[in-house]
């Protein structure tokens, strides 16, 4: 479902996640860069910290084992389909760095907070010690002229 309220690509501003115990963590720190964008019923999301840690074992399939988890906990993607409510955004996940994640419909409260920002909010790990609230704050990129 195509939404002119949520289309588009928007660059990231800032990533927390508050824990039900009163912990605050920035998954990536508080550098971080990356985008969401909707187009067409389809979405792409890309995070990264910012900088990322450069390997120092190896190429790209050579490094070791401990460059590469390093490299997974610097960096989040995902992408498939999305269906906007006007209220919450619904990630129908095809492909995911989290294996776990593949095939799940992840669900994302839509706030707008003006008319080119707006943060998703997700409750994620309801029921365990990890439970959680992410908050993704959002900056519609400007577009190509």
């Amino acid at each position: 479902m195509a939404d002119q309220g949520i289309e588009g690509r928007w660059n990231i501003v800032s990533w927390r996640q508050e824990y039900d115990d009163g912990r605050v963590v920035h998954p990536f720190g508080e550098g971080l860069e990356g985008f969401i964008h909707y187009a067409d019923g389809r979405m792409f999301c890309v995070l990264s910290k910012k900088p990322r840690t450069a390997f120092t074992t190896g190429g790209q399939w050579d490094a070791s084992d401990a460059d590469k988890a390093a490299a997974y906990n610097e960096y989040l993607t995902y992408a498939g389909g999305y269906s906007f409510d006007g209220e919450t955004v619904t990630h129908h996940i095809e492909l995911c760095i989290f294996p776990n994640w593949q095939g799940s419909a992840q669900r994302r409260k839509v706030v707008r907070t003006g008319g080119d920002e707006m943060t998703l909010v997700a409750r994620i790990e309801e029921g365990t010690p990890e439970a959680r609230t992410a908050i993704l704050a959002w900056r519609r990129a400007p577009t190509a002229a």
